[in-house]
């Protein structure tokens, strides 16, 4: 018997067969015909203020679920303005599936009103993108689609529908399996690989694990903490594995990099033997990764076979999902202990002591400890890019929680839509976005989803009145010429925030922290903290 319906409908079912309860976009008229019927399903649809808001939402909605989400933006600039968003999850391997309305298909390639070659535009940040000709087929595609962000190394995938597709009828039927010949993600170790990874750790005085995201996109923190604790094994993070295992727990030594803390660079430097688990190796991370590779024995272990000796030799490379391989190394490692090693570097670990700040200024780095301090266990933070974000990862103790930020494209104007996707997946949790006055201009308008959507999502504010990290370059590269970092001009943000009807304070001394943090913890409503800070201030 056959099931005739509009594609446009066949789209939402789609999504119901994929249990998306909440989506995040911006209509118009080539996705009409889809919108319309989302109108009559139970999906909840939060409107952002602007495309690419709604794709760094669905990104916090993604990386707390750990599940692919969906953003949806119409034709044309809709759809190009999702591309940066698009970039911003493909870096960090967070699962998107993207939805735009295209042009009708007599008048693709025409140059007719709103048609922009998404598709093409954005193939260099999606895992895979379709392009759907035959509405037949869209069953399949969305199924496709969806199997592909979520599994292996997960990431975003586009679906471009025209806009006489979507007005086709067709015989749904959503596929209950999927299997594509050439796409079959290793997921177990290699048993030989196995072995000679667990002899190394063996066989070293002084292993070191450094995770990174891919902890979380594998859901493996307890088996990592399992692990580590059952040999004695100090852990290391990368910013995207900030939380990977608690930031009090004993093995935990802190954040690597440019911006990392001494001690964890110095435990790199020491080791002989790093355990990269889930971490690309980035320039930020390891800064001479040839020089470690010389000096160090490496194995590294990920889902992503491209990732291993792209930019840094490797001794022992693993692919694999990193949960599986932390349990077959539990099954057959020797239980030797490295205690000394982890006694060594505990004790290189001191308390941070704060500066006082100049006159009318807070300390940053201060707030950031009182607030990590008073936040509950489960709080959920999001840091945008530039010395906002630095003063987090290395501050804010996570606990339980998460921290998320735009770790790998480092894009501005992240934190409030990611923070209003993390709250939609975890109500009861307590989420906080921090930001710099810059990019909070990149995404203001975001307080009015907020509001219509009544989502209770925190905001700090660090006002410097500069563009903060570009300033702190300029001074230390380019001998204190400092061009294009002045942000005179911007508006009052605590009358911004109360036009949005949000509460708000501004503190200028540290005295007024304890208070101001308590206010806004123990808030049921959106709360805005503006914390003015010293145009000199440094993320060292």
């Amino acid at each position: 018997m056959l099931n005739l319906i509009e594609t446009a409908e066949a789209m939402v079912k789609c999504l119901e067969h994929e249990n998306i309860s909440v989506v995040f976009g911006y209509p118009g008229a080539a996705i009409c015909p889809f919108y319309d019927y989302l109108y009559k399903s139970s999906i909840k649809h939060i409107l952002v203020r602007q495309e690419q808001n709604g794709g760094h939402a669905a990104n916090g909605y993604a990386r707390i679920t750990g599940k692919p989400a969906v953003c949806i933006a119409t034709s044309g600039p809709g759809a190009t303005n999702l591309i940066t968003a698009i970039a911003t999850a493909y870096a960090d391997s967070v699962p998107l599936v993207i939805i735009t309305g295209q042009v009708s298909t007599d008048q693709i390639g025409r140059d007719v009103f709103q048609e922009a070659d998404i598709t093409g535009s954005a193939e260099p940040f999606v895992k895979h993108s379709f392009l759907v000709k035959e509405a037949e087929k869209l069953p399949e595609i969305f199924r496709l689609a969806f199997h592909i962000a979520g599994t292996g190394r997960k990431g975003p995938v586009l679906i471009d529908v025209p806009f006489d597709i979507q007005k086709t009828m067709i015989d749904f039927e959503y596929p209950e399996k999927v299997e594509i010949m050439s796409y079959k993600p290793t997921t177990k170790g290699n048993y030989i690989q196995i072995k000679k990874v667990a002899q190394a750790i063996e066989n070293s005085e002084k292993p070191l694990i450094c995770a990174g995201g891919g902890i979380f996109s594998s859901d493996c923190c307890k088996e990592l903490h399992d692990f580590a604790e059952s040999l004695d094994i100090p852990i290391v993070t990368t910013m995207m594995g900030i939380g990977a295992v608690r930031s009090d727990c004993r093995l935990n030594f802190g954040m690597i990099g440019m911006h990392g803390i001494p001690a964890a660079n110095k435990a790199v430097l020491d080791c002989d033997l790093l355990i990269l688990i889930g971490a690309r190796v980035g320039d930020r991370a390891v800064a001479s990764p040839s020089f470690l590779a010389e000096t160090t024995k490496i194995i590294h272990i990920d889902i992503d076979p491209a990732e291993i000796g792209k930019n840094i030799e490797t001794d022992i490379p693993l692919v694999g999902d990193a949960k599986t391989i932390l349990k077959q190394l539990s099954e057959i490692i020797k239980p030797v202990k490295h205690t000394p090693w982890l006694d060594e570097l505990s004790s290189r670990i001191k308390e941070p002591v704060f500066a006082k700040a100049p006159e009318g200024y807070i300390n940053p780095k201060e707030f950031i400890y009182k607030l990590s301090a008073k936040a509950p266990e489960n709080t959920i933070i999001s840091a945008d890019v530039g010395q906002n974000q630095i003063w987090t990862a290395n501050y804010f103790k996570v606990k339980g929680g998460r921290f998320i930020t735009s770790g790998g494209m480092g894009t501005m104007g992240y934190s409030i839509p990611a923070a209003i996707g993390a709250k939609l997946a975890s109500p009861d949790s307590q989420v906080i976005a921090v930001c710099g006055d810059g990019s909070l201009q990149m995404q203001s308008m975001e307080l009015a989803t907020i509001m219509q959507n009544n989502i209770p999502v925190k905001i700090i504010v660090m006002t410097n009145k500069r563009l903060g990290m570009v300033r702190e370059v300029q001074t230390r590269l380019y001998e204190n010429r400092q061009i294009a970092v002045n942000l005179d001009g911007s508006p009052d943000f605590i009358k911004l925030a109360e036009a949005y009807s949000i509460p708000a304070i501004r503190i200028n001394n540290s005295d007024e922290a304890d208070e101001a943090i308590d206010r806004m913890i123990s808030a049921k409503t959106p709360f805005f903290i503006e914390c003015m800070v010293s145009p000199e201030e440094s993320t060292l």
